[in-house]
């Protein structure tokens, strides 16, 4: 499946993914600058901090609470914001599209 991150200043980086990678794995295998994913995945970090396009966020499934409270944290947090170590690939995300927001 592919995945495209849209970076900062516009450039992207786009990539193959496996079913069931999360989105973070995949940024941090890909070498996506602005996902960082400190925390490895376990929801302790806002590293991997993305926005997702309106018309995929239905796709994504649910913020769920302590990923609410990761986001929280964000400076630059919209209402599409996700967590992308919350976000697994599967068939229904082949050609999805992310924001990396810009850091500062």
């Amino acid at each position: 499946m592919k995945v495209t991150w849209v970076l900062p200043r516009g450039d992207e980086v786009v990539a193959d993914v496996a079913e069931g990678t999360s989105l973070m794995e995949a940024a941090v295998a890909n070498n996506v600058a602005g996902v960082d994913g400190e925390c490895g995945g376990s929801l302790s970090c806002a590293t991997c901090h993305v926005q997702v396009d309106a018309d995929w966020l239905g796709k994504t499934g649910e913020v769920g609470e302590f990923e609410g409270v990761m986001l929280d944290m964000v400076e630059d947090r919209a209402d599409t914001s996700r967590l992308s170590c919350q976000i697994r690939m599967s068939p229904a995300l082949d050609g999805f599209r992310v924001v990396v927001p810009d850091a500062g």
